[in-house]
């Protein structure tokens, strides 16, 4: 988390520069998801996504009846002479994927589903900033050429006709939407949804046909979303409103009721453990997420309002429980 806020911070510089057009001739080489290599987590394969921030807590993904589609967000940040899309070969880009994002975001299913993360080539960082907005959009629809065929792999040799979540933060989350519009969305796998968890991203609430944003905890074959921002700041460069879907994740609900942090059942911090409880409230308003500034050693690093790289940590433990309760419920 720490290594993310450095990144997250220093790429906002290198965004403002000057760079070449996106280019069709310099793109990385694409992925083959035959290759194990080519998956940031799969349940066959011992990776972050099957640790667990407490002892007590299991990684049960060997008997889980479900399937987790995870899709990680953006860690490519580069500069202002960077490609406009990872390589899959850039193993230090590869490494910080697996501890930061598959560590303290993926895992949080390890109680619910087998966990499949494909690796892709995610656009840079920068393409959500660019005036250079043509090949921001080619750098996106590349990275999701990727999402998409390893979505069609895995449904060819590991899905095996099992109920699925999908899970997504950030880019991913862009990713994320696309995929269920055109997989699940008015399709007959839209019956095998247990739910989307549409992270770090606004999610308009009639963003799909058939899968509505989640409104009780016991709902399934919807959608949960959120952007977390600290407690009274409305910001005034990313997209607001009462049609954004925001679930409050200490509640599950829609009602834009605050909920105290003694509903938080743990937050993870800097460090993969130890989990901290009832640190972090919450309350939906105006199309975002609104959290109190929670206390813990190292909380001197949420300076920012924007709490958008813990969207998942500050509600680590609500998240892995709303999930195997929402799978309890599909099989109902």
């Amino acid at each position: 988390m720490k290594n993310i806020l450095l990144l997250f911070s220093l790429a906002i510089l290198a965004s403002c520069a000057s760079v070449r057009p996106y280019s069709a001739n310099s793109v990385p080489s694409q992925p083959n998801f035959a290759k194990k290599s080519c998956w940031a987590a799969l349940p066959s394969e011992k990776d972050n996504a099957d640790r667990t921030p407490d002892p007590k807590l299991l990684d049960m993904q060997a008997d889980a009846p479900v399937d987790v589609f995870f899709l990680h967000p953006t860690l490519y940040f580069g500069n202002n002479k960077a490609g406009w899309n990872a390589a899959l070969e850039d193993e230090a880009l590869n490494e910080n994927v697996d501890k930061s994002t598959i560590l303290f975001q993926a895992s949080a299913f390890n109680g619910t589903g087998k966990i499949y993360a494909p690796r892709y080539r995610q656009a840079i960082y920068r393409s959500f900033f660019t005036q250079d907005t043509a090949s921001a959009r080619l750098a996106l629809d590349l990275a999701y050429t990727d999402i998409k065929a390893a979505f069609e792999f895995y449904l060819q040799n590991y899905n095996n006709g099992r109920p699925i979540i999908i899970a997504s933060h950030s880019q991913g989350t862009v990713h994320a939407q696309r995929l269920l519009k055109e997989f699940f969305d008015n399709k007959a796998l839209g019956r095998r949804l247990v739910v989307a968890y549409l992270i770090g991203w606004p999610i308009r609430k009639d963003a799909f046909q058939t899968i509505p944003p989640c409104e009780t905890p016991e709902q399934t074959g919807c959608f949960c979303s959120w952007r977390s921002f600290k407690y009274g700041h409305t910001p005034t460069d990313i997209t607001l409103g009462e049609d954004i879907a925001v679930t409050n994740p200490l509640t599950w609900k829609m009602d834009g009721t605050f909920a105290d942090k003694a509903l938080n059942e743990g937050m993870i911090a800097r460090k993969f453990g130890p989990v901290l409880p009832q640190r972090a409230d919450a309350k939906a308003e105006n199309g975002i997420l609104w959290v109190h500034k929670p206390k813990f050693p190292g909380s001197f690093f949420f300076w920012k309002k924007n709490y958008h790289i813990a969207d998942y940590n500050l509600f680590y433990m609500n998240i892995r429980n709303d999930a195997k309760r929402r799978e309890g419920y599909f099989w109902k």
